[in-house]
């Protein structure tokens, strides 16, 4: 089932299939990361990183790639969730910054606001075309922060960016 089309579910399960969308795909499940909450509304998704074999580098602590990794796709997931098949969602880039070794599992809180969502859609209406950065914390339980990752996502409308795709590639073919 593509992300676009959880709209069709009933409310009640879409967060539950977001959940199992996301735990039963073979990318994020190699990440080492499993979505353990999926809010109703779909707007806050929390992961937890364990330390496991899988995770583990040679000193010990979760290896770099886990983390930067289980970020990868959650809030494009949530926007395509939540904004419809009409909208394209990308991520376009990403920074991560290690503040401490893990020796223990990390959570990361991935969160969206109804304003978030609205600020896009006028953006989208008015521009077509548009980017916004979210930050997300790994987070050990004790609230200590080990990592930072500023995540990059490019959004457009899908019938302005089929258009502008086809005259981009027409040009190019020119030149």
């Amino acid at each position: 089932m593509k992300l676009s089309q959880l709209s069709r579910l009933p409310r009640q399960w879409q967060a539950r299939a977001l959940r199992m969308g996301f735990n039963l795909h073979p990318a994020f499940r190699a990440t080492g990361g499993r979505v353990v909450y999926v809010a109703p509304d779909l707007l806050h998704i929390r992961v937890r990183l364990a330390l496991t074999r899988r995770t583990r580098n040679v000193v010990g602590s979760i290896y770099g790639g886990s983390l930067f990794a289980v970020t990868d796709g959650v809030h494009a997931g949530m926007l395509m969730a939540r904004l419809g098949p009409d909208v394209i969602v990308w991520d376009k880039a990403a920074t991560i910054r290690y503040r401490k070794p893990a020796f223990h599992a990390l959570t990361a809180d991935f969160r969206l606001s109804d304003e978030e969502l609205q600020d896009i859609r006028a953006a989208l209406d008015r521009d077509h075309e548009t980017e916004r950065s979210y930050p997300v914390l790994l987070k050990g339980p004790d609230g200590t922060v080990h990592t930072e990752v500023q995540r990059t996502l490019y959004l457009a409308d899908k019938a302005w960016y089929k258009h502008h795709k086809l005259r981009s590639s027409a040009a190019g073919d020119i030149a």
